[in-house]
C-alpha cells in the first residue's frame, strides 16, 4: 500500500508505526506518538532514531543523558530542536505533544546527541509556485547518522514541491538507492507516485505515503491550505546521500526558475541559517 490514511498505521501507543517489515523494505521507518502529559518508554532495537517534536515539548533520557527539547507549537510556527537515539538503547520521554521518531536500520552505534534549532539550515528552493521551504535538520551534510536521513518541507497553499518529479532507486554516480516516507501535517494536498505503480492521493494531517521506488512528485498544496511533510530516507549505501534523478520529461522545469522571484511567503519559519536556491535538491 503506497498511501496509508491517517489511523491505518496505528499501533498503540503509536498513532503511526511504520517499520521496515511493515513497509516491505529494509531500512526506513517512522513512528509518531500523541503523548498526553506523561511518560513513554521504549527500546530502539536495531534502529537509530530521532525525536522530533511536531507540536509540544519533552525531555529525552537515554544512555544516562538527559536532553530537554523545547519543541514548538506546530510545524507551521517554528523550526524545532531534536534528539538522536542510537541502536540498542532504552529510552524514556517525558512531556506532552505530538512527536515524530524517524528511524533507520543501522549498524554503527553513535552517541546520544542534541540537535539545536538554531543550527538547522533553512533553505528555500524553487521559484514562483514551485517555491518551498526545506528544513535540513538531518541531511547528510548537516547531522551525522549511520543511515538515517530526514528533512522537513513546508509548501505554501497553491504551490508544488517535490517538483520536478524525481527518483532515487538506482545506484549510479548521480543517484542513490533510497526508501522514502512522506508524513503529512496540514493540507489537504495531493501526492503523486508513479513508475512501477501509480498513486495520486489526497493527503492531510497524519497521512503517510511510502515510496519504495519510482518517480515521486509533485506534492501539491491546495490553495488556502499550507502543507507540511516530513521526509524519512534510508538506503544500503555506505555514504549517506540524497542523490536523485529527475524524470527526463520534466527536468527542464529547473531552468525555468532562473530569474524568477521566490514566493514571498517563504521562509515561513526560521531558526538557523537561511539560504535560497533555484535549482538544487529534491524535496
Amino acid at each position: 500500500m503506497t498511501h496509508i490514511p491517517h489511523g491505518a498505521a496505528a499501533s498503540p501507543p503509536w498513532s503511526v508505526a511504520i517499520t521496515p517489515e511493515s513497509a516491505g523494505w529494509t531500512y526506513a521507518g517512522l513512528r509518531v506518538v500523541d503523548l498526553p502529559a506523561g511518560t513513554l518508554e521504549f527500546t530502539t532495537g536495531g534502529e537509530e532514531m530521532l525525536v522530533l517534536p511536531l507540536a509540544g515539548s519533552c525531555v529525552v533520557e537515554c544512555d544516562g543523558v538527559r536532553l530537554t527539547l523545547h519543541g514548538r507549537t506546530s510545524v507551521f510556527e517554528a523550526v524545532t530542536d531534536f534528539a538522536y537515539l542510537p541502536v540498542e538503547a532504552t529510552v524514556r520521554i517525558i512531556g506532552e505533544g505530538r512527536l515524530a521518531l524517524p528511524s533507520a536500520r543501522a549498524s554503527r552505534r553513535l552517541p546520544v546527541r542534541y540537535g539545536p534549532a538554531d543550527r538547522v539550515p533553512v533553505e528555500v528552493r524553487g521559484a514562483g509556485q514551485a517555491s518551498r521551504q526545506v528544513n535540513n535538520f538531518c541531511a547528510p551534510d548537516t547531522f551525522d547518522c549511520d543511515r538515517l536521513v530526514a528533512v522537513e518541507v513546508l509548501t505554501p497553499g497553491g504551490n508544488w514541491s517535490s517538483y520536478p518529479p524525481h527518483k532515487h532507486d538506482t545506484a549510479t554516480d548521480t543517484e542513490a538507492v533510497l526508501e522514502e516516507i512522506y508524513y503529512y501535517e496540514g493540507g489537504p494536498g495531493y501526492q503523486r507516485v508513479y513508475g512501477s505503480h501509480d498513486t495520486l492521493a489526497e493527503v492531510g494531517g497524519g497521512d503517510v505515503v511510502l515510496v519504495p521506488h519510482g518517480y515521486h512528485g509533485p506534492s501539491m498544496a491546495a490553495p488556502g491550505y499550507d502543507l507540511y511533510y516530513l521526509n524519512v530516507l534510508a538506503g544500503p549505501a555506505e555514504q549517506r546521500s540524497m542523490a536523485f534523478c529527475d524524470d527526463p520529461r520534466h527536468a527542464w522545469i529547473r531552468s525555468s526558475w532562473t530569474g524568477r522571484p521566490v514566493d514571498p511567503r517563504l521562509p515561513a519559519t526560521r531558526a538557523g541559517r537561511a539560504r535560497s536556491t533555484s535549482s538544487g535538491g529534491t524535496p
